[in-house]
């Protein structure tokens, strides 16, 4: 694979102007609002997860329209708490998975709180994955879940995986092992996109985060995605729009509510990004496009020259585990 996308100085500069809607915070209130009237439900069950090292805990709330929501949470056995706390959104097609997959968080140390996505886990297998029950899933779309809903706001997918994201903070903040004071969140591709939604929501829904760390984040600036990624999962919305030739004004006004650019502005928190200069999947220019309109009080961005959309893969987790323990000592 080839650069693809601005070389690396007119990058640290991109930042054009998104269209957004004069609901867009109204409409984000609204949502949490109506969100937080269905009971959370939270369970935190013990399980027998095959390690020696690391107690894990089967969790279950209620996330959008008070949909069932899995999720594990992981500590150091025998760990007392409260700890400094990971949580952890999942790449597209991923999900919580198997207990024993997903725990390097809490090998260090931590919480670390790991979602399962909504209607997704296929490629993570393992235990029973998250139904996405929701009427507005049934609406025409093409295969994949990134136009699910497209025709309208209230409708679309990830009004339903931003709200789950952020009930899973209502739902561990007050847990035993978890210091409220001390949460990072964190994914990569989609779930850096959601990163930037929780970053972005965290301050109107009343949640404090010591940091966001967003990895090749995916979500960002649909529409020079549209433009420059012929992959999958934009390619989704291009094979929509090809098909409904006269829906494209209506995509993206959808689109422009869920943008990673847009929800990022909103941030407060500290943030560590990344993003890989060859990444056909995620281009360079859509990180940075959300990078540089980050509004978290610090921020800086680690840039993989020569790699696609795994971009540092274990350097940027070790970049990571000094961050993380950086932003929790403060």
């Amino acid at each position: 694979m080839a650069l693809i996308d601005f070389e690396l100085d007119k990058l640290r500069s991109y930042a054009p102007e998104l269209p957004e809607e004069s609901d867009f915070d109204s409409f984000w209130t609204d949502t949490l609002t109506d969100a937080r009237t269905f009971d959370l439900a939270a369970e935190f069950t013990k399980i027998d997860n095959k390690l020696k090292v690391i107690d894990t805990y089967d969790v279950t709330f209620n996330g959008f329209g008070g949909t069932p929501v899995k999720a594990w949470l992981h500590v150091p056995a025998g760990t007392a708490g409260p700890l400094p706390t990971v949580v952890q959104y999942h790449g597209y097609s991923g999900g919580r998975g198997f207990p024993h997959a997903t725990t390097l968080f809490a090998q260090a140390g931590y919480a670390h709180v790991v979602m399962d996505t909504r209607g997704q886990g296929w490629s993570a297998g393992g235990h029973s994955s998250t139904v996405d029950a929701s009427a507005d899933a049934g609406i025409n779309h093409i295969p994949g879940f990134m136009t699910s809903g497209l025709q309208d706001p209230k409708a679309y997918y990830y009004r339903r995986v931003y709200v789950d994201a952020v009930r899973l903070l209502d739902a561990v903040v007050d847990h035993p092992l978890v210091d409220r004071t001390k949460i990072i969140v964190t994914g990569g591709s989609q779930g850096g996109g959601i990163t930037l939604a929780v970053a972005g929501l965290a301050p109107s829904a009343g949640l404090d985060l010591v940091g966001a760390a967003p990895d090749v984040p995916f979500l960002c600036n649909f529409p020079r995605a549209l433009e420059i990624s012929d992959r999958n999962p934009y390619a989704e919305i291009t094979a929509y729009l090809a098909s409904w030739r006269d829906q494209v004004d209506v995509a993206y006004r959808t689109l422009s509510y869920f943008d990673g650019v847009n929800l990022g502005k909103r941030a407060q928190a500290p943030a560590l990004f990344s993003v890989a200069l060859m990444d056909p999947i995620c281009p360079p220019s859509t990180v940075f496009s959300a990078y540089n309109h980050y509004a978290g009080s610090e921020k800086s961005i680690n840039v993989y020259s020569h790699n696609e959309h795994e971009g540092g893969g274990p350097y940027q987790l070790d970049a990571q585990l000094d961050w993380f323990a950086e932003r929790f000592a403060g």
